[in-house]
């Protein structure tokens, strides 16, 4: 969890570490990440952070891996 947030926080993406930490995982893990990062960061949830931080197809690329595209936000 905390290689998706330090990829999304601060000035730019880290847009390498965001891919390989969410396209590497099975869709099972997801839920588990999901869930884990809405507890370590009770802020914001993961899809928010996500469209927070990117635009245009690469957004829709993240959210569609999580289970949330096209035009799922």
């Amino acid at each position: 969890m905390t290689v998706i947030r330090d990829s999304i926080v601060g000035l730019g993406t880290d847009e390498d570490s965001l891919n390989r930490a969410i396209v590497t995982r099975a869709e099972i893990d997801l839920l588990k990440v999901r869930f884990e990062y809405a507890n370590m960061y009770k802020s914001s949830s993961l899809d928010e952070d996500v469209i927070g931080d990117t635009s245009g197809d690469y957004m829709e690329f993240l959210l569609t891996l999580l289970g949330k595209g096209p035009k799922g936000y």
